[in-house]
């Protein structure tokens, strides 16, 4: 089981963040954006084109499962470097940095369109 306020902790120094456990897991937020994810004891830190290399060049994996159907997903998440647990001002720089790759992704997403039948409020 997730030691959440562990990770509530950890997290501290980056201010604003929530948590709500998601996929048997736990999941991180900052200011509304997911930037990580705790499985089975491990961190798991939002990936994007801009800070993947960092995850790669150590050798981190993704994080992926596989469905019932027996296809493997692999999601936008890279474990964090064991380094992260043992020193906060390393926690905070790899957890900024998938926080801002939070935020560009984020950024990317087109506009959800309106719902139908979604009324101008006061309109009627």
């Amino acid at each position: 089981m997730v030691d959440v306020e562990f990770y509530r902790d950890l997290c501290r120094p980056l201010g604003d963040v929530t948590s709500k456990r998601m996929f048997g897991g736990l999941c991180l937020w900052h200011q509304g954006l997911a930037f990580a994810l705790v499985i089975d004891e491990t961190l798991y830190l939002k990936v994007d084109e801009q800070n993947r290399i960092a995850f790669e060049q150590r050798g981190l994996p993704r994080f992926s499962y596989t469905t019932k159907t027996g296809r493997t997903t692999v999601m936008s998440y890279a474990r964090a470097p064991e380094e992260v647990y043992d020193d906060p001002e390393v926690f905070a720089g790899w957890a900024k940095g998938a926080i801002a790759a939070a935020r560009r992704v984020a950024a990317e997403k087109p506009a959800k369109p309106a719902r139908r039948g979604a009324t101008a409020k006061g309109a009627g």
